[in-house]
């Protein structure tokens, strides 16, 4: 295996760890949301004397706002995957380097 064969497993195999990472961590997210939540509206169902005030948005308002901030954790996740893939990664990289050697100076 030559050196930039190396260089490129070696990138491909950093950019799949932070890709479980941040999976991983969007999962931990989702399922902190649905634990909490499920809890809060439980204690309001099962604690609450009007059944009509169960169904305010105060009963809700926890989950509407925390999903909402879930919604973007997603999206910032699974967004990248489609419009900013490996490939492009790869590509930009190549490009950077590049650019960096053209415009280097003689006296570095």
């Amino acid at each position: 295996m030559t050196e930039s064969e190396k260089q490129l497993e070696a990138l491909r195999y950093e950019r799949a760890r932070k890709r479980v990472k941040s999976l991983s961590g969007f999962y931990k997210h989702l399922a902190a949301y649905v634990a909490v939540n499920l809890f809060l509206i439980g204690v309001k169902y099962f604690t609450g004397d009007n059944p009509s005030e169960f169904w305010s948005f105060q009963t809700f308002s926890t989950a509407f706002f925390w999903g909402i901030g879930l919604a973007f954790h997603a999206f910032g996740v699974f967004y990248n995957q489609v419009f900013f893939g490996a490939g492009w990664e790869e590509k930009k990289i190549k490009e950077i380097i590049e650019r960096e050697k053209r415009t280097k100076k003689t006296w570095e």
